[in-house]
């Protein structure tokens, strides 16, 4: 399967594919996971719907690799700060504005109660977005524990995933106030790092 999705994709530039995902995350924003088709993205970008289908084989995983693709720092890879903390800010925090950090929690919700009631794209979200998100975040952890700042035994190490999209997601529900820097940097400082070091 991935073999077929490299070779479906390589016929575009970097630049026009950037463009086509940027298009994609818009309509996203406007219209929602449901009410965004291919025929919208295809008039939105100037391209056929038989392009689209045939670099990205469906909706799904067009917009799972919009997601993944729209992620901060998702072309520098995994920096490392020499400590835990710097890690995950430079991660979590530093790679967001508030008004991003408000945009894409939203953007994530809506995506998130599309994938229940859609198998295609829950798994798409997973192999593409999910799976490779934990793995970069697993690096920094691991380091942690490679300089001693966290023991390797720790059971909070597999729930970082957990606690960092809660934290994201559901401020405004509880809160009525979108996340911001502040907010993740004091739930960082509050929460994640305090139950990491246990």
């Amino acid at each position: 399967m991935t073999s077929v999705a490299a070779t479906r994709r390589s016929r575009i530039t970097p630049e026009r594919e950037a463009e086509l995902y940027g298009a994609v995350l818009q309509l996203l924003r406007e219209v929602g996971y449901d009410a965004l088709t291919m025929d919208a993205v295809a008039a939105g970008t100037h391209s056929s719907k038989a392009t689209l289908y045939r670099q990205w084989g469906s909706k799904p995983e067009l917009v799972a690799r919009a997601l993944k693709h729209g992620r901060p720092g998702a072309a520098r890879g995994v920096v490392d700060t020499g400590s835990l903390r710097g890690d995950l800010l430079d991660a979590i925090v530093h790679g967001f504005d508030n008004c991003r950090i408000e945009q894409d929690a939203a953007l994530m919700r809506g995506v998130g109660r599309a994938a229940h009631d859609n198998p295609e794209l829950l798994r798409a979200l997973r192999e593409l977005l999910i799976e490779p998100s934990i793995a970069d975040l697993r690096v920094l952890l691991d380091r942690a524990v490679e300089r001693g700042e966290i023991r390797a035994d720790n059971p909070a190490l597999d729930l970082v995933p957990h606690m960092l999209v809660g934290a994201l997601i559901s401020r405004e529900l509880i809160d009525g106030h979108p996340a911001t820097q502040d907010f993740l940097a004091t739930y960082l400082d509050a929460v994640l790092l305090p139950a990491l070091r246990a």
